[in-house]
Order: C-alpha cells, then structure tokens, then sequence
C-alpha cells in the first residue's frame, strides 16, 4: 500500500462523467465503498428517471445558484436523464 491514501474513484475526476453524473467506474467504487447499488442513467423513461427527476428538482430548488449555472454536476446530471 502506498504511504499516500487515495480517496476513492467516484470522489475523483476519473470517477465523475464530465457531461454530469458518474461513470462506470465512479459506479463501481460508489458500490465497492458503501456497500450501494448504483446503475446508469435511464434517460429512455421509466420508474427510476421518474424518480430521479423529481428528487433533482428538489435539489434545484434548494440550491438556486446551482440550478441557474448550466455547467453545475446538477444540471448536467439533469441534462444527462432527459429532466
């Protein structure tokens, strides 16, 4: 093990999708670290995007400086599930 910790995947640059959201292996490290279940987006409809896409627009309403700049992970995130 190296003297350095390294924080997780999805904690890093190399974990996180740059249109928004994570990747696989932000994913993967997500599930590894917490014992979690994250799957990909769903952008093509269903219950989970439903799902999302109100919990996020919570987020935006709580956070309205996030939600005014389009390059935020949030409004990325929502572009990426079709919000």
């Amino acid at each position: 093990m190296s003297k350095y910790l390294r924080t997780a995947a999805w904690e890093r640059k190399e974990g996180q999708n740059p249109e928004g959201g994570l990747n696989q292996a932000g994913r993967d490290s997500y599930n590894k670290q917490t014992g979690g279940n994250l799957k990909a987006p769903q952008p093509e409809g269903g219950p989970r995007k439903k799902s999302y896409c109100a919990r996020s627009a919570g987020q935006a309403k709580q956070f309205p400086s996030a939600a005014k700049d389009p390059n935020s992970r949030l409004n990325k995130a929502r572009r990426k599930w079709n919000c």
